[in-house]
């Protein structure tokens, strides 16, 4: 997904949610259930319990945007397995998941820090 914006962080949510909860419902539980700050520009995403739709809330320093995607005949693979109720996604992962890839089995190469070259 190409965002207008980038988001200092990507939150998942992994219960299902009521797909009724607009803005407000879902500011909610980022503030009680995930306990974080909603106005941190961060992207919020959210999945339905059949998993075919996902909605992602971020706070664009002048009002709240709500993205929205259905899925017509497959279902997201939403990482349910996984330990705690929120998850931290990289930006890779967040296009992964919306591809359809399951995040629990991507794996990259693990970054290498060497403090010289010779």
């Amino acid at each position: 997904m190409k965002m207008f914006v980038e988001p200092s962080a990507i939150y998942l949510y992994k219960q299902p949610v009521d797909f009724r909860k607009s803005i407000n419902g879902l500011s909610a539980i980022v503030e009680a259930e995930m306990a974080l700050p909603v106005f941190s520009g961060a992207l919020f995403v959210f999945c339905n319990r059949q998993r075919d739709k996902v909605k992602a809330l971020y706070w664009d320093k002048t009002g709240f945007c709500l993205w929205y995607k259905r899925l017509e005949k497959n279902k997201f693979k939403w990482p349910r397995k996984l330990n705690g109720s929120v998850l931290n996604l990289s930006p890779q992962q967040w296009q992964w998941l919306l591809e359809g890839l399951d995040i629990t089995l991507m794996k990259g190469h693990q970054p290498l820090h060497f403090s010289s070259t010779i």
